[in-house]
């Protein structure tokens, strides 16, 4: 039996990522960090990750997104893409988080594995996401992607995380680690660039779901917010 050809979709956050895996090679990748772009470009995307890697949607045995935490408007509309496709097709429909993905993606970064050989604490990985002025959602994973924290929204201060950082190293990433750097000055606190959410880091965390049939029910799946949505209102220039 051939290894399962799965569709991945990324649009948590201002980065709209598509890849195809097949078990765990990945076939294909196309992504963007143009803002506001996911509706405009996801489908096309799709279609490139598909023709890329020569193979078509009929060929898919499941599709996968990221659940969150992260944009409303850019989780609404990778989920809602995901359900389609396997509404159509009739393939299972799975989901992973956005922070895990993350860390699934970084666990072998050069640096992480550098500092874990100079050092005897413990190494944890820190994905973090931008949730405007000082607050992140963030989460704490080891080195073999076991939850050591669970997801949360953190408002940053000099104190956050302190009792973590005194009996383990951390590695922060994401956009959310770049605004914290200053706050978290510790000797314990790494920080790594250029990481961002891709759908090539999904590629594991989807796999063994898929494995363990874990799949999402097509009716009652919904994006992990971890927030609720909150509108606004532009305010009237004053002549």
């Amino acid at each position: 039996m051939s290894e399962a050809l799965i569709l991945h979709i990324e649009s948590a956050t201002n980065i709209c990522s598509v890849a195809l895996s097949q078990g765990q090679q990945p076939l294909s990748l196309v992504e963007s960090g143009q803002e506001r772009s996911h509706a405009t470009l996801l489908n096309r995307f799709i279609r490139k990750a598909l023709s890329d890697a020569g193979k078509s949607l009929k060929q898919l045995d499941g599709v996968a997104v990221s659940m969150g935490p992260g944009s409303y408007t850019g989780l609404r509309i990778g989920v809602s893409t995901a359900k389609g496709i396997a509404y159509a097709l009739e393939i299972p429909l799975l989901a992973s988080g956005t922070l895990e993905n993350m860390a699934f993606g970084t666990q072998n970064h050069p640096k992480i594995l550098a500092l874990s050989k100079e050092s005897a604490e413990p190494m944890l990985l820190c994905p973090m996401l931008d949730a405007r002025r000082m607050e992140v959602y963030s989460a704490f994973y080891t080195r073999d992607l076991n939850e050591f924290r669970e997801v949360k929204a953190d408002i940053i201060d000099e104190k956050s995380y302190r009792e973590i950082l005194e009996t383990h190293q951390v590695s922060f990433f994401g956009n959310g680690s770049g605004k914290c750097k200053e706050a978290l000055s510790h000797p314990h606190a790494f920080f790594l660039e250029d990481i961002h959410p891709s759908a090539a880091s999904m590629i594991g965390p989807v796999l063994g779901r898929f494995h363990k049939e874990h799949f999402e029910d097509l009716a009652y799946f919904e994006p992990f917010y971890l927030k609720d949505f909150v509108a606004t209102t532009p305010r009237k220039k004053v002549l």
